[in-house]
């Protein structure tokens, strides 16, 4: 069965209708201040073209983990009001998820307006193990639309969960998968279909376990696999290495080691490390060959000898993935790294994919040029999950006979 699209509902007609559209506000803050609006940003096509067509639309989405119990830190409310500036009309935000505050609100929007659901992860039954207790949710929140409702599936940054406003809802209302979500899986099926080449993927971040099934699934693929970020420190000790207090991995040593022997000179590992005495924008730094990281420093960026041979690599390249930072970028002495690395991807002529999470934040914390990129992905999880050949639940669902 083919999944439905917001065009087809569009064409169906939504004037008077309550749709739920389930986005991705997962928004980075600081207090009650939004630090990178990209989410908010990317959810509006759907949201406008629906309100314009004259849709009652209810937005449910979460931010953060508050661990199935409200919490103010985690409200929707600074999200509410970024939401209605950009839409230019007011977004009323419900005070709970499907309590007597998120029905009232629903029940008086008018043709056009929006209101926001506080975070459906207040209510622990949204990421329930119980598949009884995600459908009683998710029946609640389609009970909001009314007789004739319908739900748009538009937060690509979940699709990869099994939760009850991303995948419960969905075999509840007729389901619609939204703009945004359309377009992340056409970049990624680009990625996964037959690439231009060369074809290269950055890799960065914290874990190599966190990207372990994505490494594996990638090399055969791949031309060319760089690797920064906290994650290469693993990878040196397994050339033997001392990594000194860098971060590392030691049941993961053996893996890598299998990695490398399997990937040859595919993967590229930096040659030099900017290295610091602790963990602060203001520690003692220096920049040392990998050979040279001593006992009680800790690599924090990667070095320029690196930066320049990552980004010889990119420019080579017809088709780029980047996903994780090459250091703690969000500490100005530590960003030259990913700047460096992100630069060259923005300036390469290939077919570029930001995949999503620290990555998408970096190119607008550093203030590079998004229209530099080819697609800046809202979803890392999900991207790479995607790309590690794990089927989508939120994105199957969609296309269930019902």
């Amino acid at each position: 069965m083919a999944v439905k699209t917001l065009d087809d509902l569009l064409g169906e007609g939504v004037r008077g209708r309550r749709v739920l559209v389930r986005a991705d506000l997962n928004v980075p803050l600081d207090g009650e201040k939004i630090t990178d609006d990209g989410r908010v940003r990317a959810a509006l096509p759907t949201i406008r073209s629906l309100t314009e067509a004259g849709a009652r639309v209810v937005v449910a989405a979460h931010l953060g983990r508050p661990k199935g119990t409200p919490d103010p830190a985690f409200s929707l409310r600074p999200v509410a009001v970024r939401l209605g500036e950009l839409l230019g009309s007011e977004v009323t935000l419900a005070g709970d998820v499907v309590g007597d505050q998120a029905k009232a609100a629903a029940e008086s929007l008018g043709d056009g307006g929006v209101v926001l659901l506080e975070n459906v992860r207040f209510d622990a039954r949204e990421t329930s193990k119980s598949e009884d207790e995600r459908a009683e949710l998710a029946r609640e929140l389609a009970a909001l639309t009314g007789d004739d409702g319908a739900f748009v599936s538009d937060g690509f940054g979940v699709v990869h969960r099994k939760q009850a406003s991303v995948y419960d809802v969905a075999r509840v209302l007729p389901a619609y998968a939204g703009g945004l979500v359309l377009a992340e899986l056409e970049v990624l099926r680009t990625l996964t279909g037959d690439p231009q080449r060369p074809y290269a993927v950055v890799l960065g971040g914290s874990k190599v376990s966190d990207k372990l099934a994505v490494i594996e699934a990638l090399l055969p693929k791949v031309d060319r696999l760089l690797v920064g970020g906290g994650m290469c420190f693993t990878f040196l000790a397994a050339q033997g290495h001392g990594v000194g207090s860098s971060l590392l991995e030691s049941d993961m040593v053996d893996t890598c080691k299998r990695l490398l022997a399997e990937a040859g000179d595919k993967l590229l590992l930096p040659a030099d490390i900017v290295v610091a005495d602790a963990f602060a924008a203001d520690a003692a730094k220096r920049t040392v060959p990998v050979t040279g990281i001593e006992d009680g420093w800790m690599g924090l960026d990667i070095g320029p000898t690196t930066v320049a041979a990552f980004g010889a690599a990119v420019r080579d390249a017809r088709t780029l993935f980047w996903n994780g930072p090459m250091g703690v970028f969000e500490m100005a002495p530590f960003a030259h790294g990913t700047r460096g690395v992100a630069s060259a991807i923005a300036e390469s002529e290939a077919f570029s994919v930001v995949g999503g999470g620290d990555s998408a934040a970096a190119v607008r914390l550093l203030g590079l040029p998004e229209d530099g990129f080819s697609h800046i992905s809202t979803g890392g999880g999900a991207s790479l999950e995607y790309l590690e050949g794990k089927e989508l639940p939120g994105v199957a669902v969609l296309s269930e006979e019902r």
